[in-house]
């Protein structure tokens, strides 16, 4: 199914994410468990019985260097929720092993029927796989006092971030919650500072992930574009972002005009290249050109669609000392078979070379 079906796309990948979260506030908080460095996912893939390496899987693609750099492929596990909430995380992360990821990203630490599971038990099958838990989505803010979120269970959110020993923690909510405006804006973003930095002395990174709203203009100043607001008036030192690119792409789709119809163009990629170091983390999901759409694109397989990823990946990975600085987590909001969108989504991410 896809997600453009739905009355408003954005809202329901919210409130989808967020009852998935929701789950997340009975796990107790553990013990600190020693991290595992991800192994390479080629020479993992290599040993896998029977099958291919990622790079071989569909076809190198060039001659040059892999455009993906080593032990940075991870996977947003909610495009994996299906099969966490039936089968459990184990089987899940064997399965992540085999197609060459090196990280993962939760949404939520529970796993519907397979049974309960602690933050330890839940660290350790991922460092059995060789999988790095890189980061987790939590909730920004509810009316329910008590829920898991930034805005209610602040220290909740990051001793449990702490005890999966997560290098970052963030939030899919987008920065509405005192409205569009730019003063409204400003108001989110103190909030923000204030999770970054009680983020920041427990050796995290707090980070936010876009839709393609927030590229949209504020209701009081149709000048000025709500992103901007949210990058200048967060602290760079506390704040960082996880591009979603695809959504920043339907974000350049939908508002690359003001509303009085005046021309805005703006490249996402460019975001990235004035301010790298605030970008830890991106979202690696495809769409399929589509002018008929009101968001501009139909959601894919990664590799199946119209975004330039071997443009995009190799123009940050290009910077100087930038090689390594960035996590590149692959997501399909409402793949058709989860298994195959991850494992297809490996293969052509490995396979990509930089133009000699």
């Amino acid at each position: 199914m896809s997600r453009f079906s739905q009355p408003d796309p954005e809202l329901g990948h919210r409130l989808s994410r967020r009852g998935m979260l929701g789950v997340a506030a009975g796990t107790a908080a553990a013990a600190l468990l020693g991290a595992a460095a991800p192994a390479n996912a080629a020479t993992r893939n290599a040993a896998t019985n029977g099958s291919a390496t990622p790079a071989t899987a569909s076809g190198a693609k060039g001659r040059g260097r892999p455009v993906l750099p080593p032990g940075r492929l991870g996977i947003q596990l909610y495009s994996l929720r299906d099969k966490v909430s039936t089968l459990g995380f184990g089987p899940v992360f064997a399965e992540l092993e085999r197609y060459g990821y090196d990280e993962v990203e939760f949404a939520g630490y529970t796993q519907g029927s397979a049974g309960p599971i602690t933050l330890a038990q839940l660290k350790r099958l991922a460092r059995n796989h060789g999988l790095n838990p890189i980061g987790s989505h939590v909730g920004y803010y509810s009316d329910d006092p008590n829920a898991y979120t930034f805005a209610q269970n602040l220290t909740k959110v990051l001793d449990d971030a702490q005890a999966l020993g997560l290098k970052h923690i963030g939030t899919a909510s987008g920065p509405f919650r005192y409205g569009s405006t730019v003063d409204a804006w400003k108001r989110a973003a103190e909030d923000f500072n204030t999770y970054g930095a009680a983020a920041r002395a427990r050796g995290m990174k707090f980070y936010q992930h876009n839709h393609s709203e927030e590229f949209s203009f504020a209701t009081d100043n149709p000048k000025v574009r709500l992103y901007d607001v949210l990058l200048k008036e967060t602290d760079p030192d506390l704040v960082h972002l996880e591009m979603d690119i695809y959504w920043a792409y339907v974000g350049q789709f939908r508002f690359s005009k003001r509303p009085d119809g005046t021309p805005a163009p703006f490249e996402p990629l460019n975001y990235v290249l004035r301010q790298p170091d605030r970008y830890p983390l991106f979202h690696v999901k495809d769409g399929e050109s589509d002018p008929s759409n009101p968001y501009g694109y139909n959601m894919t397989d990664v590799g199946d669609g119209d975004i330039d990823y071997q443009r995009f990946i190799s123009a940050v990975t290009r910077l100087r000392g930038h090689r390594l600085a960035h996590h590149w987590q692959a997501e399909h909001d409402n793949p058709a078979e989860s298994f195959t969108f991850a494992r297809r989504s490996s293969a052509h991410l490995h396979s990509l070379r930089e133009k000699c």
